[in-house]
């Protein structure tokens, strides 16, 4: 059974679990590790003026179950989905434990967008994100960055690069090896999520 117990613990060791297609949770530690460093994150220019434009309002932690069960739902190209109802019970429960976190985009009283991922010390670990309305995702994207900034964190997680997507904001692919000790220096820093926007 998945547990916040068992996922903080399989986090501080660089594991995360997905689901199977029969509905198993299958634990996964890449060999090669995707992250964003957050010293090095860049925005196009036209997605930073979206930001600015106030488009959308940004809003933390309001809305996480919704959020994941929009990531969780498949999509174009996506027919299928890693989030099962275990796995949203759980990450709930971690929620509300104060590990897990989500950004979201509102437009007009509507969520069109977000993410969430799981804080632990200084890493955050970005698991799964989502859009209803053009660049929703990315500008979630843009306020977590600043947010981990503002925190303290060091190390932002998206484990897989999936085409080229993320490389536009500066993700890059790193050992096993470098990631863990990335990891065991993170988990030494007292990081703080909820700060006032």
């Amino acid at each position: 059974m998945l547990t916040p117990e068992l996922l903080i613990a399989a986090y501080a060791q660089g594991i995360f679990p997905m689901a199977e297609d029969d509905g198993s949770i299958g634990w996964y530690e890449p060999t090669i590790r995707a992250i964003i460093p957050l010293d090095a994150f860049h925005a196009p220019r036209r997605l930073l003026r979206t930001v600015r434009s106030g488009r959308f309002e940004v809003r933390y932690d309001t809305a996480f179950e919704e959020v994941m069960r929009a990531c969780a739902t498949p999509g174009r190209g996506r027919e299928t989905t890693w989030i099962s109802e275990e796995m949203i019970s759980a990450y709930v429960a971690l929620h509300r434990l104060g590990y897990a976190h989500s950004v979201e985009c509102w437009r007009e009283g509507q969520l069109v967008g977000g993410l969430y991922g799981v804080a632990l010390g200084g890493l955050f670990a970005g698991e799964s994100m989502f859009h209803r309305e053009r660049d929703a995702s990315k500008v979630a994207l843009v306020h977590l960055v600043e947010r981990l900034r503002r925190g303290g964190f060091v190390l932002l997680d998206s484990q897989y690069i999936v085409g080229d997507h993320m490389r536009q904001f500066g993700a890059i692919e790193i050992s096993r090896a470098e990631y863990h000790r990335r990891l065991r220096a993170a988990l030494r820093v007292p990081a703080r999520f909820s700060l006032e926007t």
